[in-house]
């Protein structure tokens, strides 16, 4: 038998610790430097008073109401799932009082839809406006 020399195995890719290549385009002789932020400072607009009350405004609005829309909408499918005999009195002809209150569903929708433009239009929008120009941004 022939004494032969063991060829070295190919290097496993899954066990090779050596340099990570990049994932996309040329490998980069040294790390670029950070640029300077361009554009406003996020960090201090989140901390200004103008900023805090418009998100305090906007949450006073926001929460209660699409709390009292959930209730209300848990409340039909409660009705619905355990009170068949309120759900299927008639109010007039066909239509019972579960249609009704589904109907209701999507007139209280377009209804807060309505009010949070308002809503937003004279009291959100102006304050944006505000924070923006102290800001820079228009």
């Amino acid at each position: 038998m022939q004494d032969v020399a063991p060829t070295p195995a190919a290097p496993n890719p899954v066990e090779d610790p050596g340099e990570l290549r990049p994932l996309f385009g040329a490998p980069a002789e040294k790390a670029p430097r950070p640029r300077p932020p361009a554009g406003p400072d996020f960090v201090a607009i989140q901390h200004s008073p103008e900023f805090t009350e418009l998100r305090g405004r906007f949450r006073r609005f926001v929460f209660p109401m699409s709390l009292a829309f959930v209730l209300w909408y848990l409340a039909y499918v409660l009705l619905a799932a355990y009170a068949h005999a309120f759900m299927s009195t008639k109010v007039f002809g066909e239509v019972n009082v579960a249609i009704v209150l589904g109907v209701l569903q999507f007139v209280s929708t377009a209804a807060i839809t309505a009010g949070y433009l308002r809503f937003a239009r004279r009291r959100i929008d102006p304050g944006v406006d505000k924070v923006r120009r102290q800001a820079g941004v228009q």
